[in-house]
């Protein structure tokens, strides 16, 4: 690399990293605008209920067979496993993934914008065997599904 697009590099990373600065300063962005929100009862709760109404407004689900989990019968290594949650239902808001049995069960919420496809993907890591559970906020109503994962130790498969 030449020593002028060396400059113009260092350049451009300065001006930005000042603007940034002053931004920050005129209290035109704040460091709680630019972080995502964090629901610390919900992701804190230790029961599955507890964090269904702390991250959706309300514990109580109906179950619906308009979710489908995709997810392994049998995880090899319960610290990455693979979740799809796909769900046939209109007016799609909210998406909360939990693992019945881990310590903390809520594992993720997803906000999703009107027109956005209800279909996500994330690994979750599972401490030991029970039911993955998908609920979704649609048209202001709760529903769930659930999937037992049986998680095995060392992958032996027993």
């Amino acid at each position: 690399m030449k020593l002028d697009q060396k400059r113009r590099v260092f350049l451009k990373g300065s001006v930005a990293a000042t603007s940034v600065g002053f931004a920050v300063g005129a209290g035109l962005l704040t460091p709680s605008a630019v972080l995502a929100a964090w629901n610390k009862s919900a992701f804190e709760a230790k029961a599955v209920d507890k964090a269904i109404g702390g991250a959706l407004g309300n514990p109580t689900t109906s179950p619906s067979d308009k979710i489908s989990i995709k997810a392994p019968d049998i995880a090899e290594n319960g610290a990455v496993v693979p979740v799809s949650i796909k769900a046939d239902l209109d007016g799609v808001t909210e998406i909360a993934l939990l693992v019945e049995k881990n310590a903390n069960p809520l594992s993720a919420i997803f906000h999703l914008p009107k027109g956005t496809l209800p279909d996500v993907s994330t690994r979750v890591k599972m401490g030991k065997t029970g039911d993955v559970i998908a609920v979704v906020k649609a048209n202001g109503k709760l529903y769930s599904a659930r999937k037992s994962v049986k998680v095995t130790i060392g992958g032996c498969g027993g």
